[in-house]
């Protein structure tokens, strides 16, 4: 048989002797008549249970049987208006309202309409009332099934067992059949439950829970903050501000419309005729908070369900403890939910000590005193609680009750709710409500409908509090069953009138059974006083608590409530699995110290030595007197040892099991054994903590305590911390380990164990673990771990990984984490001994939406230890710490939160300089944050305006702060705040009140500060959101960019100069290749023009020469060079504004471009104005020679017209033998007649010599006499020029001479050949143009080395004026040589017997067709084809064809090594590694100039060399311009030329832009013709195809050397202009320069070389200096050069003689690999090569491969294939 309990249900005929009479209801659900006790289903309950059987037809009849009801009440409508008032069924206004309505019916239906919408339970009261007050009302209803059998039943109440639990021996026997009855209230129960999921739209989340990571999904309604508009917004709403610890979560209000929109149409009919009336609209749409609390955490993962539990306690809510049965048919014990609570209390037993204790909530034993209600109560339960538990002035509703908002609305999923909430005392005893902590518990509903919780209760609790009004026999019966219980009971009894003498009654019957006391009965009467009621109910409480009462702890309860067929929320089998597996670990700690030693070992002692041998590796601070390279390879090789080390400890077996659990447990088990381990590790370290801080205070009050003993303790403390992190920071070192050995050989790929953990910890991100980012105890960043789990959670993310990064800053223990935690929901670490150290990271997913708003997929929230930490001050470097961990995580974020508590100025001022300094260093590599500084505990709600001189006083601090920091990081230009971000003090400048509302440990979260944080939040996705629209969102391979190079920077003591990030090297390169592209761009065209002008000046006649067109060449081409300086700067510009990535990183790179393009223009400008300078020089001493020439033409070509007309004249037809003798004896007499006179013979040498004496005419007597004893310029040559020692002046002391003698030596012999090599150019190219010598020629040279020897590098060397007078001796003799030759050879060229004999073969040509009479117009197109054109048109091609080599080669597959200096130096590096030649590398560092334009020429050879390479580019140049003649051809035909001399001047006119062709070769055309015009443009136009494959064959026979040598614009030149750049050289290891542009301001190299490469010695012991200058830059060496005039100065200062040379750090510690393979491979032939010794190398160079080499390359530039 199935035994079950029946309980008085209010709607059951009464008891023999007994009326019904209607009970007052209780608070929260305006009267206990919604109680859903009443509605639960007895065969769903547990054997135990207490069940009740009610009426579900109530409603329906409301509904169906309005017209009966209306008669019935019409009996005494006042009555039953008086009575549903005093039931609380209708509020006082209902009832005003109702009593102005005149008509009788219309006042009934006003009252139905407004019970009826308070639903089925009021409808249940509401016809209860009417049986009492009219009887027999069921019957006339026709619904006897509303009533129960009486006789049909018997009641008995349940009794209680020895532990106080229902005897199932006792219970009634009932048939085993169910009833209608019971099945109908399960149904409604049922349908209840259902109707508040469909309203709240919870339906969808039975299968698959609300998750954690829902909730903290950032969403539009996340971030505004919007008022619920409708029911289905509530849970929602409720759990976005719980987890914003905002106190007015509980609210459920529900934002409304206008009050006639919201009229139903009962309403409308109801008021026809009235204007004014009270809607019950807000009650009706409302929930009580409770039934949407129930809901949520029913539909709530364990996980979400813990965080909810977690934050309310922060808002001192009371928690539910127990769930009524609803979805599962079971009550739930919330055991797992609460498990994250920690509470600290200072007892007053620890009151004079100043101690506290903190303790999980779950773990701690606490009195627990219950409240419940007995029949129903006109008072509060609950509000009394609120009074009893608040301490004066602070109070607060902990519990909700019915004058609280929404507090009104009918519960109807709530009854059978146990909630719970805890009084901690402070320690104060005036304000201490309680000495020592209790747990207080408060039962929703009636305890005959809730008689399983009431049961669990009584087990429970120390004392029981029973509110009740009455007792009736029924009552009695139940209480009676309690006799065996251990609780004491209490009752609080209320009345109104009369005294309740039939309660009294039944009281003292139970006093006996229940061992009741005169003081276990508190009476409440309408006369009591309310505050001294709520005295008395603590002073009761006190003196239970003083009677040293039981006490229980929650796991205790769950215990329990076990036995009582409760179920426990943590009882399911994932949960408790992974309990299991946590406790196997946890088990075995005992003392965390020892722990950590022993079963943590990698990460300890080996992990932070690690960390000082890096940082050491970037510092060298205790270097010593050892050789920088030498002292690196030491530590690297102690860096390996440690790390053999680490891999060679085996895994411990916590380890073991850890990673375990990890890896093969599922998903949600995994979450559980995290949580698990949090907790048991957190629970471990608290009392570890507690003991031994209970130790340094005793040892502290012992008088002469020795001081080691209080720092070993100290220590201790410090490591007692113990988390999750520690496992996972101890399975990173493994990892690192492992990767180390992987990454040295040591250890083969296929043998890795620990390859597969970055994934799991990425999976766990993505669940929104918090990962370490920085290990703030070694202070150092496990890199090869962070990044592969973040290149894991890319992976994971299918490369969708657009993160914005927040981070917040702020001195130790000012309430970050609490920031972060309310401002996104995040659970970072807050408790005492489990403060932050160093960064962890959280990733939050942003909805879709956001997504769109924002530009980036995730937000990435950063949580820092805090600055100013008191135990780091005590350490030299504190400061340093601090700077470190600020300008890593400002430099990763995109906005930082800057974290002040306004009370401590000095902290504030401290923090604030750091800050400073970071967003400094931040400023200057690019990277520009933005900043909010948050005032925390500001209250005011003036608090902004009256802070304005506050703000603008601040600004003035972080002004001062800016120049300090700038001063300390060695800036020289002066910087105020808002150069280095954008700063708004009235935007950025947050008050937010303190944390808590009172005085804690009771004191609720501040709504104020909830609220506060989340305007700032509001605020931050509006800024995130205007700013990606100017700056792309960072990804993950971009946030793992910036760590390493950040971390690395960060490391060297100088960050600024040690900052190197592959994310700014490859802006940069994009930048410099674009650059590349417009420079050439601008070349290109000013070399067209140039050309042009050049023709235009060729094609001009002698008058036009002489009006001097130089003038308006030079303002036409000042008018082309800014247009195209201004295209250059737009693009420039555009580029800047493109979006492209990483623009912001190089924004300060913008300048250096605009430089160089001016620096570009002037170039130009001074090329273009020089070039027509000279074109018009020569084509000036043409005319000049021209006009000689045409004399002798016309009397020559009157002479041959004469004898043409003698001979015709003749009577014999002369043969040609005889017409050749003719006209060989008339030009013989013609030439002696003309009296030929030559050219004048001008003296070069002389001319030279005069010039370089005025050259020196003011550098004194010493020099002059230099110039006397001097030779002729004939005598010197620059192959001659040798070094000698009265060439340097060394005013040092002798060692010194010695040492730099060499070093001066060398680099004025540098400088000598440098400018010879310079000079020598510009001699051939002047002798190749087969022009002229002219005295400017000299003057120009003079002026090249003059400018040369001004440079800053050379005036510092110690050179004397004869070194400048032989150099000059030598320029100049060979220029002498070259000049006079070139001008001899010119005068030759143009003797004017040579030019006319030149033209003889044309005359005689011209004499015998016309004296035979011959069709001459083919002979004359020949001749023009031929004689004219083809020269022109091989000049045409010759001025094109070098621009068109250029485009042609910059667009090939070469073109990207050719695209920036860097990638040029990579390639270049990268072959000379694949060819391993020695001679090539000594070309390459002995002289970078020389090498590259051969490199350059070899490229081109190899690319072109080949026969007919160029030919397309060739017939391309000469197709155009032929099809431009054919044209010009086609429109002289038409205009009319009259002659063929007209046809074709006006030809030559028409093509004047673009060929030069000679008068002088058109004269044997012109002469005598009298070819037909048409005929002679045909016969043109013929010849011209055959001419056009007779010059592209000539070409194609040309060498390629001659070809490239005979181009205006020479491709070598341009491509090495290209990729040289300013040709500075490092100054110490020679290395150039790779910046873009050519007028920057510093220079940079990418991968420095050992010094010995340069032949850098030793000087004692003349060993090859083995050291390299981007290490020694951060050690402790000095140099001396002649820079310094011989003086040691810091290699880390060295930018105080050397400015303009940034020399960075290697970015790795194997960048640098390259060259010291390079060397180690050559270092006995570079020793043989310089005349020194073999430098004596570190052990590990030997160790470096070429694929090491390699590798090292690639990270030197940056390069990832």
């Amino acid at each position: 048989m199935v035994k079950e309990f029946l309980i008085y249900s209010p709607f059951m005929s009464a008891p023999t002797g007994e009326t019904s009479a209607a009970r007052p209801m209780e608070e929260e659900v305006t009267g206990e008549l919604g109680s859903s006790a009443t509605l639960t289903s007895s065969a769903t309950r547990s054997p135990d249970s207490v069940t009740v059987v009610a009426d579900e037809k109530s409603l329906k009849i409301m509904c169906k049987e309005r017209r009966k009801l209306i008669k019935i009440i019409q009996n005494d409508p006042g009555g039953v208006l008086d009575e549903s008032l005093a039931q609380s069924l209708i509020t006082d206004e209902d009832y005003d309202n109702m009593n102005t309505i005149s008509d009788t019916e219309a006042k009934i239906r006003k009252l139905l309409i407004q019970i009826q919408r308070k639903g089925a339970l009021a409808c249940q009261q509401f016809l209860e009332c009417l049986e009492t007050m009219f009887p027999g009302t069921n019957q006339d209803l026709q619904h006897p099934q509303c009533g129960l059998n009486q006789e049909s039943q018997t009641l008995q109440a349940p009794e209680l067992g020895e532990k106080g639990v229902v005897n199932p021996e006792l219970e009634l026997d009932i048939q085993q059949d169910k009833k209608p009855e019971e099945t109908d209230l399960s149904k409604e129960r049922s349908k209840a439950f259902q109707d508040i999921l469909s309203r709240l739209n919870l339906e969808k989340h039975r299968s698959r829970k609300i998750r954690l990571r829902d909730v903290l999904e950032i969403c539009p309604e996340g971030i505004k903050n919007r008022i619920p508009e409708a029911l289905s917004d509530l849970p929602w709403h409720f759990l976005r501000k719980v987890m914003a610890v905002n106190g007015t979560a509980r609210n459920t209000s529900i934002g409304h419309k206008a009050p006639e929109e919201e009229m139903t149409d009962d309403d409308k009919e109801l008021h026809i005729d009235d204007n004014f009336y009270v809607s019950d609209a807000e009650i009706k749409v409302s929930l009580h908070p409770l039934d949407v609390l129930c809901a949520v955490l029913l539909y709530s993962d364990g996980f979400l369900q813990q965080e909810i539990l977690s934050k309310m306690s922060m808002c001192q809510f009371a928690l539910p403890l127990l769930l009524p049965a609803l979805d599962i048919h079971k009550c739930i014990l919330l055991l797992w939910a609460m498990r994250d609570i920690v509470r600290k209390w200072r007892p007053h037993s620890l009151a004079e000590s100043r101690g506290f204790r903190e303790e999980s909530l779950v773990l701690t034993s606490l009195p627990t005193i219950s409240f419940v209600r007995l029949g129903s109560c006109s008072f509060s339960k609950s509000k009394l609680l609120n009074d009893v538990l608040s301490p004066s002035q602070q109070h607060h509703n902990f519990f909700i009750h019915r004058d609280m908002e929404s507090g009104n609305v009918l519960r109807q999923i709530a009854d059978g709710l146990v909630e719970i909430s805890w009084y901690f005392p402070g320690g104060n005893e005036n304000s201490d409500l309680f000495p020592e902590p209790v747990a207080v518990t408060n039962l929703r509903g009636n305890i005959e409908s809730q008689w399983l919780q009431f049961s669990f209760l009584t087990e429970a609790s120390s004392a029981v509090f029973i509110v009740t009004e009455s007792i009736s026999e029924t009552e009695y019966a139940l209480l009676s069953s309690l006799k065996e219980s251990t609780a004491k009971y209490y009752f609080i009894l209320n009345y109104k009138n009369e005294k309740p003498i039939e309660t009294l009654g039944f009281l003292n019957k139970l006093a006996p059974v229940l061992k009741l006391s005169k003081s276990q009965l508190l009476v409440k009467d309408s006369t009591t006083n309310n505050a001294g009621f709520v005295k008395k109910v603590q002073s009761t409480i006190g003196t239970i608590m003083n009677s040293s009462p039981k006490t229980v702890s929650l796991e205790a309860m769950a215990v329990m409530a076990r036995d009582l067929g409760i179920q426990v929320d943590e009882d399911c089998q994932a949960c408790q699995c992974a309990r299991k597996c946590a406790e196997d670990i946890t088990a075995e700690i005992r003392d965390v110290a020892k722990y950590k030693r022993e079963m943590l070992r990698l990460q300890g002692e080996p992990w932070k030595n690690l960390a000082k041998v890096e940082k050491e590796l970037c510092r060298m601070k205790r270097q010593g007197d050892m050789a920088t390279e030498d002292y690196k390879s030491e530590l690297k090789q102690k860096w390996l040892e440690i790390r053999r080390q680490q891999n060679q400890c085996g895994l411990t077996n916590g380890l073991t099991k850890f990673i375990n659990g990890l890896e093969h447990l599922p998903t949600m088990e995994k979450h559980y054994f995290l949580k698990w381990m949090k907790f048991s590790l957190d629970n471990t370290a608290r009392g570890n903590l507690s003991k031994m801080r209970e130790q340094y205070k005793k040892k502290c009050e012992t008088p002469g305590v020795d001081r080691k003993q209080l720092e070993k303790l100290d220590k201790l403390i410090a490591d007692s911390s113990l988390g999750v992190e520690h496992f996972m920071r101890e399975l990173g070192q493994f990892y690192e380990a492992e990767c180390s050995m992987v990454k040295e050989g040591k250890m083969a790929e296929s043998q890795r164990q620990f390859i597969h953990l970055p994934a799991i910890a990425a999976d766990l991100m993505l669940e929104g673990f918090p990962m370490e980012l920085i290990d703030g105890d070694a202070s150092n960043i496990p890199m090869n771990w962070v990044i592969d789990v973040l290149t894991h959670l890319n992976i994971r993310l299918e490369g969708r990984s657009r993160m914005v990064v927040i981070t917040v800053l702020g001195v130790q223990s000012t309430g970050k984490s609490t920031l972060l935690n309310t401002m996104f929901g995040l659970q970072f670490a807050v408790s005492s001994g489990r403060c932050t150290r160093g960064a962890f990271m959280t990733l939050i997913k942003v909805t879709e939406v956001v997504q769109k708003l924002s530009g980036c997929d995730f937000i990435l929230v950063i949580d820092t230890e805090g600055l100013k930490a008191p135990e780091l001050t005590a350490l030299e470097d504190s400061y340093q710490h601090d700077n470190e961990l600020a300008t890593l995580v400002i430099g990763l974020s995109d906005i930082t939160i800057v974290n002040m508590a306004m009370e401590n100025a000095t902290e504030m001022k401290d923090i604030l300089q750091i800050v400073v300094h970071a967003f400094l260093r931040m400023e200057e590599i690019g990277q520009k944050p933005n900043c909010q500084f948050v005032h925390q505990n500001v209250s005011d709600v003036s608090a902004h305006d009256q802070n304005m001189r506050d703000r603008k006083h601040l600004l003035e601090q972080l002004n001062e702060m800016t120049k300090a920091a700038a001063r300390m990081e060695k800036q020289s230009r002066e910087m105020a705040f808002s150069d280095i971000m954008e700063y708004n003090p009235e935007k950025h400048n947050w008050y937010i009140p303190g944390l808590w509302h009172g005085v804690p440990p009771m004191a609720p979260v501040n709504t104020g500060y909830s609220e506060s944080v989340c305007e700032l939040k509001k605020y931050l996705f509006e800024f995130i959101k205007n700013r990606s629209l100017n700056r792309p969102v960072k990804d993950i391979p971009e946030f793992i960019e910036w760590l390493k190079s950040l971390w690395e920077a960060v490391k060297h003591e100088n960050f600024i100069f040690s900052f190197r990030n592959s994310l700014v090297a490859e802006a940069y390169n994009q930048l410099s290749m674009k650059y590349s592209e417009w420079e050439w761009d601008f070349r290109k065209k000013m070399y067209i023009w140039i050309s042009e002008k050049e023709t235009f000046i060729q094609n001009q006649p002698p008058e036009k020469l002489e009006r001097d067109p130089l003038m308006s060449l030079k303002i036409e081409a000042q008018g082309k060079l800014q247009e195209e300086e201004k295209k250059l700067l737009d693009n420039l510009e555009q580029y800047f504004k493109s979006g492209a990535s990483n623009l912001n990183l190089i924004e300060k790179y913008r300048e250096d471009f605009k430089r160089s393009a001016n620096s570009l223009k002037r170039e130009l400008e001074s090329y273009s104005i020089s070039n027509c300078e000279e074109a018009i020089r020569i084509q000036r001493g043409q005319h000049k020679i021209d006009t000689i020439q045409t004399g002798y033409k016309q009397t020559i070509e009157g002479k041959v017209d004469r004898l043409l007309a003698e001979c015709r004249n003749r009577k014999h037809k002369l043969d040609n033998e005889k017409l050749k003798i003719e006209f060989e004896t008339m030009w013989r007499k013609t030439l002696s007649e003309l009296k030929l006179s030559s050219l004048q013979k001008r003296q070069v040498v002389q001319d030279m010599d005069l010039q370089l004496r005025k050259d020196f005419e003011n550098r004194g007597s010493a020099v002059n006499q230099m110039l006397q004893h001097a030779k002729s310029l004939l005598g010197y040559g620059m192959n001659s020029f040798t070094m000698k020692k009265e060439y340097l002046e060394l005013k040092w002391t002798t060692a010194v001479v010695e040492f730099f003698l060499q070093d001066c030596h060398r680099k004025t012999e540098e400088l000598a050949l440098s400018l010879m090599n310079e000079c020598k150019k510009y001699i051939e190219e002047k002798v190749k143009s087969k022009t002229d010598y002219d005295e400017t020629y000299c003057g120009e040279l003079l002026h090249m080395v003059n400018e040369r020897l001004k440079r800053e590098d050379v005036q510092k060397l110690p050179t004397t004026p004869s070194f400048e007078v032989d150099l000059k001796l030598h320029i100049l003799g060979e220029a002498a040589c070259a000049f006079q030759k070139m001008h001899e050879d010119f005068i030759k060229e143009n003797d004017p017997q040579q030019r006319l004999e030149k033209l003889k073969p044309q005359y005689f040509s011209i004499f015998m067709d016309l004296y035979l009479e011959k069709d001459e117009s083919q002979t004359r197109a020949k001749d023009f084809c031929y004689q004219c054109l083809k020269p022109a048109l091989v000049g045409y091609v010759n001025k094109r064809l070098g621009l068109e080599i250029v485009d042609n080669f910059l667009s090939s597959e070469q073109a990207v090594e050719y695209a920036s200096r860097s990638f040029f130096q990579f390639s270049v590096l990268k072959k000379l590694l694949e060819e391993m030649n020695f001679d090539n590398y000594v070309k390459y560092i002995s002289n970078y100039e020389k090498f590259v334009k051969s490199w350059i020429q070899k490229c081109l050879i190899d690319r072109y060399g080949g026969k007919a390479s160029l030919g397309d580019l060739e017939k391309g140049i000469l197709s155009r311009i032929i099809n431009t003649i054919k044209g010009v051809l086609k429109n002289s035909i038409n205009q009319n030329n009259n002659t063929v001399s007209a046809f074709l001047d006006n030809f030559c006119k028409e093509l004047q832009q673009d060929l030069v062709i000679s008068s002088n070769s058109l004269v044997g055309v012109q002469f005598k013709s009298t070819a037909k015009i048409e005929q002679l443009s045909d016969n043109i136009r013929t010849f011209l195809l055959e001419l056009e494959q007779q010059i592209l064959t000539q070409f194609n026979r040309l060498e390629l050397e001659t070809k490239l040598s005979n181009l205006s614009v020479k491709p070598q030149d341009e491509i090495f202009k290209r990729v040289f750049g300013c040709g500075k050289q490092c100054p110490f290891c020679k290395a150039p320069c790779e910046a873009g542009g050519t007028d920057h301001k510093e220079h940079f190299v990418s991968v420095h070389r050992p010094k010995g490469l340069g032949n850098f010695r030793d000087r004692d012991s003349q060993k090859l200096e083995h050291s390299i200058c981007s290490s020694d830059v951060v050690s402790n060496r000095e140099f001396q050069t002649v820079a310094t005039a011989g003086k040691y100065h810091p290699f880390k200062d060295y930018r105080r003689y050397y400015p303009d040379w940034r020399i960075q750090p290697d970015p790795s510690i194997d960048a640098s690999d390259y060259w010291k393979f390079v060397f180690k491979s050559f270092n006995d032939q570079l020793a043989r090569k310089y005349d020194a010794k073999a430098a004596d190398l570190p052990r590990d160079w030997k160790n470096i491969t070429k694929e090491y080499a390699l590798r090292g390359l690639k990270q030197g530039f940056y390069l990832k294939k």
